[in-house]
């Protein structure tokens, strides 16, 4: 396949990803219902909680956009603080405490007539634990999608996973009440080991092998177009990979997505709700503060989406598989996808504004 061809096939994929992740939703249900043994089998291939064939996934979703990762540009990241602010403050002053309150408002006043009251906490609880977990690995892939600063999107991660290993028990056990709360810190290192740092070392290597393979005296512009032309082959194995990784998540839940899908849309109304809301407090404040699109975006969607594998995982044991909580955080996972992608599309159209504003 040729560079062009290639382009072309992406964009395709990227005009019509909405219609492809519907299409997996559903396959992922329908298989998951006809071959409930295969996607057992396929659930035990796990350590610490973490899926290997997800992270396998995840990893391809990645790696082509570790590839881009340019280290030498890092050091200019502290002279545009803002959006790494705006992603801190939001991620762990604002969101964890608006999914708290929108866990209260829905089911122990809106929706106290439908749902019994101890699963009422335990699906506030896994509301919680979303909340508290802001993202690892798919910012990448929303990042990618809208051609967000690849460097700082890096930067943003990274300070999170490091303020996650510290505030992610206190503040979680803050919120949910409890004294003490264990969270599986295996779950949390491998993870963090699976989706950031063997991608970013992989990419990193194959960064340098492409600079090698050109001239000595080549320009940095050579290396970047040389970079481009190897991840435009790739891109298109990302969104494979991201197609993949839904059909599987759905596959696992499809016995319980038949089996509730009132209470699936119970659970799916606030996080839906917290999700457009807290985007739409990260953007606004980057487009009043000026914030480069480049910079905003990824900023506001890593305050947007979560890190569910761990809120699950911390679900599971804390309250049990078959705990309201261990469904709301799976909820999180099944709405995650389409909202991201209405949200990536709302901020590439409104790129062109946005830049104009934080020019002036």
């Amino acid at each position: 396949m040729t560079h062009s061809e290639n382009t072309s096939a992406l964009g395709m994929f990227e005009r019509y990803l909405s219609v492809w992740v519907a299409l997996s939703l559903a396959t992922g249900v329908v298989l998951g219902l006809a071959l409930p043994a295969l996607f057992e089998t396929a659930a035990a291939l796990q350590y610490a909680n973490v899926n290997f064939i997800i992270a396998v996934l995840i990893w391809v979703m990645i790696y082509p956009m570790m590839i881009g990762v340019d280290f030498g540009s890092l050091k200019d990241v502290g002279r545009k603080p803002k959006g790494l602010c705006i992603t801190l403050v939001v991620n762990w002053l604002i969101k964890p405490f608006t999914m708290a309150l929108l866990g209260l408002l829905f089911f122990e006043v809106l929706f106290v007539e439908w749902v019994d009251a101890q699963s009422a906490k335990e699906y506030i609880a896994g509301m919680i634990l979303l909340g508290v977990a802001p993202c690892t690995a798919m910012v990448f892939v929303w990042s990618q999608l809208v051609r967000g600063d690849a460097n700082y999107t890096l930067v943003q991660v990274t300070v999170n996973d490091l303020i996650m290993v510290f505030a992610f028990a206190p503040l979680a056990a803050l919120l949910l009440g409890v004294a003490e709360l264990t969270v599986p810190w295996n779950t949390l290192l491998l993870s963090v080991l699976l989706y950031v740092a063997i991608p970013l070392i992989a990419g990193y290597l194959t960064r340098q092998r492409l600079a090698w393979s050109l001239a000595a005296n080549a320009e940095a512009a050579d290396v970047s177009a040389r970079v481009a032309e190897f991840t435009s082959k790739l891109k298109p194995y990302s969104v494979i990979g991201l197609l993949a990784t839904v059909v599987l998540l759905f596959g696992f839940q499809a016995q319980t997505i038949i089996a509730k899908p009132q209470i699936i849309a119970l659970i799916a109304l606030p996080l839906i709700i917290q999700s457009y809301g807290i985007f739409a407090l990260a953007y606004g404040w980057a487009y009043l503060w000026r914030v480069p699109f480049s910079t905003a975006a990824p900023a506001a969607l890593i305050g947007t989406s979560n890190f569910f594998e761990l809120a699950v995982a911390v679900a599971i044991s804390l309250f049990g598989l078959n705990s309201g909580a261990a469904l709301a955080t799976v909820v999180g996972v099944l709405v995650e996808v389409p909202v991201m992608l209405s949200l990536v599309a709302l901020a590439n159209r409104s790129r062109t504004v946005f830049d104009a504003r934080s020019a002036v």
